[in-house]
């Protein structure tokens, strides 16, 4: 039989968990939501020794209270999914800091492993760490570990096989003492729940007494329900009065401050500093990277290298990509007869999703270069250099790390708003994070880019990213002045220490948001293509009109003439003539049918919709498929490019020259990139500000970001037309 066990993965944020998680599970992994909430939730299997061992990564938390989704998330599945083992990833060089929820796990209960990860980093630092000490002193094994590197990580999974056998003599439980005054009340409130034996049995009655003590909510309606609810929840209320009536502080703090006591004595007879003053190579960098004055053009020089390497390095597996398409389509148009499937899958399948797929170079890219950005702890620099520039939106410096995560997907951006403990921050936080230009729109940047301004490319897409960046500060202020009104709440984070790395690590970051797009691929972009094809393939024929057909035979019966009076002349030069003849002939039907075809795509179903919006869009500068292309990308703003792909295919050349050649001026072309850049964002991204604020904010979101970009793209282009 099959010897499992399931282990949970906690830790701070910045602790290396994420790392660990990677490289004991490698490709091994899936990524979904925990059941009823958009929380990320990881899992992993894999082989050790006789056992399969199931990685669950929870949310990173500081700590098990509830005052946030990702703290219930990891409380809730320890408690109610209960794991074999839960390993609290530790960052050795931060222990006061990190220890805080190691405690919290102790007072759970739970068959506790440490990993004392970064121990290389705490020990340059001259902090040397007893770990056996330290795991007697907890009631826990601890183990070092540099996750980076891999190190440690077969003595962890020993250390998990031994817990779970229960072969481990370090492994007992201790209690975190809390005072006299509080042990007291604690023992209270416990005698009443302990008459509730279901309640006991499923949950140890000291922590649910702490935690109720603690005030925290989400306890609270749990006892509230329970059988001697009423009598349990009246203890705990004399109880809170009469440590508030000694301390003259809530009970909450006053735990708080016992638990870091407990901490810091187990810090202090375990460790010891073996160099003293040292200024450490984090400090050397943030001297530079975090000055006052070079901070700012630093993080600039940073973005431009990341746009400018996302277009270059991106260039040519851009065009292996783009040939492979033109190969298919090449290969499905030689051995296909003529008929409409044909048609869909050169025009629709090919035409839409490989217009799409030809930028997945670019995107990896982008999200490789956002991934060596947060694995190295720059990221988190970056909001404490911007949290002057977020100040002056009635932000904090906290808010950036949702708005440089908007660079990537705008909804896990929304989601991470859920950092921000003031419900003001977070609403106007999600009002201006669809200004951050998300990955999907970066294919039309490329495209545009790529057509119309080729050698600039690179600056024009960091110009975009910009005007972005500047509108969302402009709104910010506006929002500020007029719908959220008050001063912002102090900003306090962590700044992990600067790291190398791994490529490993690196690139499943990459490959993870990588293959959100191309699930997309096979899916909503699909669909769309091949509804966009649907609604320009018909109506078919019956709408051509017969002047056209009537231009044809004409054509035909002119040059049959033509070509047998050449025959009569039996010359030298009547074979050229007649070739000649065969060539114009070609080229005028190919003018007719090129007519044809325009009159069928203007008079289909999507050339109607198009034609509808032509009136509001035409101060733009844009064209009915422009239009057309802009609805549809409401959907997903990659499928603006399919939509253009299906509308401008032409026959063998890309859709990047098939726009250069529309007629379409440089100008024209920049506006509608700015009108993609701020315009309504996409569905998910309205869902994701829908369920985390409301109905009304989600509407309103849709509404000022439309009618922002057709403010600025028409300043756009009107002035820019007035330098022409």
């Amino acid at each position: 039989m099959k010897k499992v066990i399931t282990v949970a993965l906690a830790g701070n944020p910045n602790s290396g968990k994420t790392t660990i998680f990677n490289q004991l599970t490698g490709a091994r992994q899936k990524v979904g939501n925990w059941p009823g909430v958009t929380v990320e939730k990881k899992e992993g299997k894999f082989f050790f020794n006789d056992y399969e061992i199931h990685l669950i990564d929870l949310p990173g938390i500081y700590s098990l209270s509830a005052y946030s989704i990702e703290e219930i998330v990891a409380r809730d599945f320890i408690l109610e999914r209960k794991p074999d083992v839960v390993v609290d990833i530790v960052d050795a060089s931060n222990l006061d800091r990190n220890l805080y929820l190691t405690v919290q796990l102790i007072e759970l209960g739970v068959k506790l492993v440490l990993s004392l990860n970064m121990i290389d980093v705490a020990e340059n630092r001259g902090y040397h760490i007893n770990h056996n000490k330290l795991g007697e002193l907890l009631g826990t094994p601890a183990i070092p570990t540099i996750g980076t590197k891999g190190d440690g990580l077969k003595e962890l999974l020993e250390e998990i096989v031994k817990v779970k056998e229960g072969k481990e003599s370090k492994l007992r439980s201790i209690p975190v003492p809390l005072g006299r005054e509080i042990e007291e009340e604690i023992l209270k409130v416990q005698q009443k729940i302990e008459k509730n034996s279901r309640l006991s049995k499923k949950y140890s009655p000291r922590w649910l007494s702490v935690k109720l003590l603690e005030n925290d909510k989400d306890i609270i309606e749990k006892i509230r329900y329970s059988q001697y609810g009423d009598k349990i929840l009246e203890q705990v209320e004399k109880s809170r009065n009469h440590i508030m009536s000694i301390y003259n502080e809530d009970p909450e703090t006053i735990i708080t401050e016992q638990r870091y006591g407990f901490i810091d004595g187990a810090v202090k007879e375990s460790t010891h500093w073996t160099k003293k003053d040292r200024i450490t190579l984090t400090d050397k960098i943030d001297k530079v990277l975090m000055n006052r004055i070079l901070g700012f053009p630093i993080f600039f020089l940073f973005i431009w290298l990341l746009f400018q390497g996302t277009f270059t390095l991106g260039g040519p597996p851009m065009e292996w990509i783009a040939s492979l398409v033109n190969w298919l389509s090449h290969i499905v148009e030689i051995h296909m007869a003529e008929s409409l499937l044909k048609d869909l899958i050169i025009k629709g399948v090919l035409g839409g999703v490989g217009g799409v797929l030809i930028f997945l170079p670019n995107i990896l890219l982008l999200f490789l270069g956002i991934s060596i950005l947060e694995d190295t702890g720059y990221m988190a620099r970056a909001a404490f250099i911007m949290d002057r520039v977020m100040h002056a939106i009635g932000l904090h410096g906290k808010s950036f790390i949702p708005l440089i995560m908007g660079f990537g997907c705008n909804v896990p951006a929304i989601l991470a708003t859920r950092t921000l403990e003031n419900k003001r921050d977070r609403i106007l936080t999600i009002l201006i994070n669809p200004l951050m230009s998300c990955s999907a729109r970066l294919p039309v940047y490329v495209l545009f880019a790529g057509a119309f301004f080729k050698k600039n490319a690179g600056n024009v897409i960091f110009s975009i990213y910009m005007i972005g960046i500047i509108l969302a500060i402009i709104m910010g202020q506006i929002f500020k002045k007029t719908l959220f009104k008050g001063e912002s709440a102090p900003f306090v984070m962590e700044l992990p220490p600067y790291r190398v790395p791994t490529i490993k690590s690196t690139f499943i970051h990459m490959w993870e948001r990588g293959s959100i797009y191309l699930k997309k691929m096979g899916g909503i972009i699909l669909v769309f293509s091949i509804i966009i094809w649907f609604l320009g393939a018909f109506p078919t024929n019956g709408g051509i009109s017969f002047k056209y057909k009537d231009e044809l035979k004409k054509i035909d019966k002119v040059y049959e003439n033509k070509i047998e009076e050449a025959k009569k002349l039996k010359s030298q030069k009547s074979t050229q003539i007649i070739k000649n003849l065969i060539k114009e002939k070609e080229e005028k039907k190919k003018a007719i049918e090129k007519k044809i075809k325009l009159y069928q795509k203007e008079h289909s179903y999507i050339g109607r919709i198009g034609k509808a919006i032509v009136p509001i869009i035409k101060p733009l500068g844009f064209n009915w498929q422009m239009g057309v292309a802009l609805v549809t990308g409401f959907v997903a703003k990659e499928v603006v490019v399919s939509t253009l792909g299906v509308l401008f295919q032409a026959e063998e050349e890309s859709l990047k020259n098939a726009l250069a050649k529309s007629g379409m001026t440089p100008l024209v072309a920049y506006a509608f990139m700015v009108f993609v850049l701020i315009y309504i964002p996409c569905l998910a991204t309205v869902v994701a500000i829908y369920k985390e604020s409301s109905i009304y904010w989600a509407l309103f979101t849709v509404s000022y970001t439309l009618v922002l970009a057709w403010i600025v793209s028409f300043l756009v282009y009107r002035v820019g037309y007035l330098f022409l």
